[in-house]
Order: C-alpha cells, then structure tokens, then sequence
C-alpha cells in the first residue's frame, strides 16, 4: 500500500476504483454511486461480442459507468507497467473488485491506501475461485453467501471482513441464486468499507483446511450423464441455468434442459430413456441400478427454437418426444447455432 495519508486523516470521502465486468458487479457499483464516495474510475474487461449477432458490446458494468461519466479503462491485463503506472496516478485509497475476471498483480494489490477488496459470491472458504455459486448448486448447498475479503495474491485466500448468507431453495437455479447474492453484496461493501474508514475492520484468516475449489465452468460440464440420479441431473440442470444449459442427444438432435426436477418414482428402464410425455413433464429414467429414480423435464430446447415448457410444447402440438425414445450423451462437444432462451 501507499505511504500517502490515510482518508480518515484527511477527513474526506474515499477515492475508489471500481473493478468489476458482468451483472454480478452492477449492485456494488450502484450503491458507490449513491454514496458519499468519489469513483474515480472503473476497469472493467475488453468489451468482447455477445448475442446471436456477435455484435461487440460493452459490459453492465461499463454501460453503468458512462451512464455517470465515470472514466472506463480497459486493459487486457494489468501486467503492463504502463497500465500499473496510470492506475497509480488515480491516487486511489481503494480498489474494490467484484467479478472483474483479471488477476491483480502484488503491485496493484499494493497501490490503494487501504488496498484492495472483493466481493466475493461464496461464504469463504467454501469455494474459493471463478464458480462459486454453480458449483454450490451442485453439490447441493442449503445456504451460501457474499463475502467481502481482503486481496492478497492467492485466489481468494485474503482475510475476511464481513459476510452475509441466504438460503439456497431446492428449486433455486444458478440464476435465482446469482440475484441474491448480487443483492447481498452491495449493502456488504459499504458495510466492510465503512469499518476500514473507522478502523473498526477486524480481519479474519481463513482456515485452509476448510477450502474448496470452484473451477471454471466450461461448455461440456453440462452434458447429462443419464447414469446420475435424478437429485445429481436436476442439480445439474440448476447449476447451468442460465449458462451453458445442461442438454443430451435425442437422435441427431440436441435438446437443452432448462428445469427439471427429480419425482418420487421409480423404473426398471435404461438411463435416458423416456418414460411419459405429459403436459405437466416429460419423465425421463436415470441412475444406475435394477430400479433407478425418475427426472420430469419441465422446460426444454430444441434446437433453433426457443425455450418452452412442456405444456406450452404439448398445447402447440410440437410433440418430437414420445415415449419410449433414449436420451444419450455424445462423446463430444458439437456446437450448434440457433439456440436462444
């Protein structure tokens, strides 16, 4: 940290810099906006494209910033001494980061007066890294949490500041669960940020013993296993609502999940296979086992079309499920174009 004077001495608002991309960051920055505090400037990643059309287009958090002509940097890391040397001549007293997606470099963590804190979407140590609320999803977590935590250069191994917890329901998907957490958050921040000001900030380690990891989330990890049981498959589908959507193969087809819950039922069948088309769900076998457990699909995709329930699939009479038919997993991962929520 600088050997600048602390903001208390001078008796002013803090200087902040904001680091942060997606929606997840917006609340955190909102409720700076509404307070007493100068943000001097928000970094956020390259503005990269996004939709069907691939159009490039700037993040929440950029969209926020202009909106209050706050001054954006976007660099591709913050390696480059140029970059070290501009974020300096801020004179920041704080940097908060909030799913900002770069790694911050010892010198970074050590410019602001009062360092560097992130808004962290987990109850630490309990998951520590890029995702923390999908993977408390699917191992099946009854709470989780914001933590607000000190930076140091581990992935998330800082000291604590404050927290706060909500419950997971057991219809919650990764969405819903990101909303919350994105509510909880903001309040946290001027909370913790508050308590440093007045020197009230009581920092607590982490017990090591106690951290799991949550790694990146990529496109295959959402590729149903039918030999899962139906409480690991819905976990699954709620863990990658909304990104990448849990799917399976029907023929040459691919089919995306998006909510699905596991039935008090049981079935002699095959995993994946088909057991009854209703309106209320298509009942599908899984797990492994003489009598394995019942999944019903209750809002599925198919391929260039838009997601539906199953009643509103059977009152359109665009039934191409039918009793019967086999879910299968493919080996590999095939990109197919068209799918939109």
């Amino acid at each position: 940290m600088t050997d600048s004077p602390r903001p208390t001495e001078r008796g002013e608002p803090l200087r902040i810099i904001y680091a942060g991309t997606p929606d997840f960051a917006v609340p955190g920055l909102a409720a700076l906006l509404d307070s007493s505090h100068q943000i001097v400037a928000v970094y956020t990643q390259p503005d990269r494209p996004s939709g069907r059309g691939r159009k490039i287009k700037p993040g929440p958090v950029k969209q926020l910033a202009l909106e209050h002509d706050i001054p954006v940097y976007q660099p591709l890391n913050l390696r480059n001494e140029e970059d070290q040397q501009q974020l300096a001549a801020l004179k920041p007293d704080l940097m908060v980061v909030a799913a900002y997606g770069l790694i911050l470099p010892k010198v970074v963590l050590d410019t602001p007066t009062l360092g560097c804190v992130n808004i962290h979407a987990s109850l630490l140590p309990r998951w520590r890294g890029a995702s923390p609320i999908q993977q408390a999803v699917l191992a099946g977590d009854t709470d989780s949490g914001v933590t607000i935590m000190q930076m140091d250069i581990g992935l998330d191994t800082g000291d604590m500041l404050v927290k706060d917890s909500c419950t997971i329901e057991p219809t919650d998907s990764a969405a819903a669960l990101h909303d919350k957490l994105a509510a909880l958050g903001a309040p946290l921040l001027l909370t913790a940020i508050d308590q440093l000001i007045t020197g009230d900030a009581t920092p607590e380690k982490q017990d090591d013993s106690l951290s799991t990891y949550a790694p990146k989330i990529l496109k295959q990890d959402a590729l149903i296993d039918w030999n899962q049981t139906a409480t690991q498959i819905s976990r699954q589908v709620r863990a990658y609502n909304n990104w990448p959507i849990a799917y399976t193969q029907l023929g040459d087809e691919r089919v995306r999940i998006w909510e699905a819950q596991p039935v008090d039922a049981q079935s002699s069948s095959a995993p994946g296979t088909v057991l009854s088309c209703q309106p209320e769900g298509i009942q599908v076998a899984c797990g492994i086992g003489v009598s394995v457990g019942v999944l019903n699909l209750e809002r599925i995709q198919f391929t260039g079309g838009k997601a539906l329930t199953a009643r509103d699939i059977f009152n359109a009479n665009k039934v191409r499920i039918k009793e019967g038919d086999l879910f299968d997993s493919p080996a590999t991962e095939i990109e197919q174009p068209g799918l939109t929520p």
